[in-house]
């Protein structure tokens, strides 16, 4: 096996790190919600991909996230076919920030009364709230469309390594990304299924991405089903979706952690059948007037095979699901 490579972190993800290792948060748990994110996250923009490199995604077609829980050797690991990552994305997503979520999230920790890291998705430093309960966090993954694997290893301190590896068995296909956390002797609560289950239901059920929960007690061929509806939510009827629901999902996609201020939900049918989920935030974001902020909305086709951003102008989060029978 090649050498492995040793690198720093950029200062500003050494100082997120330190606050990670040593918080007091009381609700750890957002790990899970973060990773998971991710995960969707990177099943969606392979999935926009293969619309125009359909090989890409030919072996292995079905978009699916795995947790597995490894109480003997204190292990629970994150597993997606996503997209993955190559060498150089390696670095450049998890050794470094390219734009300034980090710092201005450790300024609004700063002056914030309650220290609030619930907050940390907003800033796109989510991965890293893998640390809190993590003494050592290993990153494997291969590129869509690549052959290399690469495995990324930190405790949090102030490097990582990166190494190439033959292992293939460490993923869930033959692409994406599996990351696996020795939780420290105070996280061992997340070893706990039922645990991990509800923290997914709680906050991750609007993902369209199944989620599969493991933990080796599952009998032989027994069918395991997914944790969450994994539906879109805005192809669900109104009725069937609660309040919380709604938060959750405006929080996940719009990466906002306020409470929507107005939500508009609505089907029209004719000739041409869409519906719009529409949120307008109640606080501006934090990234209002910063010269590289992306403003978009978002619109679903064929119940998101077909992604798309839009420009847009406004603060609001709109969705748009365009069905074809």
């Amino acid at each position: 096996m090649p050498k492995s490579e040793k690198l720093e972190f950029q200062t500003e993800v050494s100082q997120l790190l330190k606050l990670m290792i040593n918080s007091v948060y009381s609700e750890k748990e957002v790990f899970v919600r973060e990773l998971v994110s991710n995960a969707s996250d990177a099943c969606d923009k392979l999935r926009y991909l293969s619309n125009t490199k359909e090989k890409l995604i030919k072996d292995d077609p079905n978009f699916k996230i795995q947790i597995t829980i490894n109480k003997k050797n204190n292990l629970i690991t994150i597993s997606d076919n996503g997209i993955g990552m190559n060498k150089k994305d390696l670095v450049s997503n998890l050794g470094t920030i390219a734009r300034s979520g980090t710092a201005h999230f450790l300024k609004e920790l700063s002056e914030s009364k309650t220290k609030d890291l619930s907050l940390i998705g907003q800033f796109g430093v989510g991965f890293y709230s893998a640390f809190m309960v993590a003494s050592q966090t290993k990153v494997t993954t291969r590129k869509a469309g690549e052959n290399k694997l690469w495995i990324w290893t930190s405790d949090g301190e102030s490097s990582f390594t990166i190494e190439e590896s033959e292992d293939s068995d460490l993923l869930v296909s033959n692409r994406g990304t599996s990351i696996e956390l020795t939780l420290t002797k105070e996280s061992k609560e997340y070893l706990d299924k039922d645990i991990i289950e509800n923290i997914i239901k709680r906050y991750s059920d609007h993902i369209s991405i199944p989620i599969y929960v493991s933990d080796g007690s599952e009998k032989k061929d027994e069918k395991v089903n997914s944790v969450n509806s994994a539906s879109a939510i805005w192809t669900r009827p109104k009725n069937k979706i609660t309040e919380e629901q709604y938060k959750e999902f405006y929080n996940h996609a719009g990466q906002m952690f306020d409470d929507p201020w107005m939500i508009s939900h609505y089907k029209a049918e004719g000739k041409i059948e869409y519906t719009v989920l529409n949120f307008i935030p109640s606080t501006k974001p934090f990234d209002l007037y910063d010269p590289a902020r992306e403003n978009r909305l978002k619109l679903y086709v064929k119940k998101g095979i077909y992604h798309r951003q839009l420009s847009r102008t406004n603060s609001s989060l709109s969705s748009f699901s365009k069905r074809y029978h």
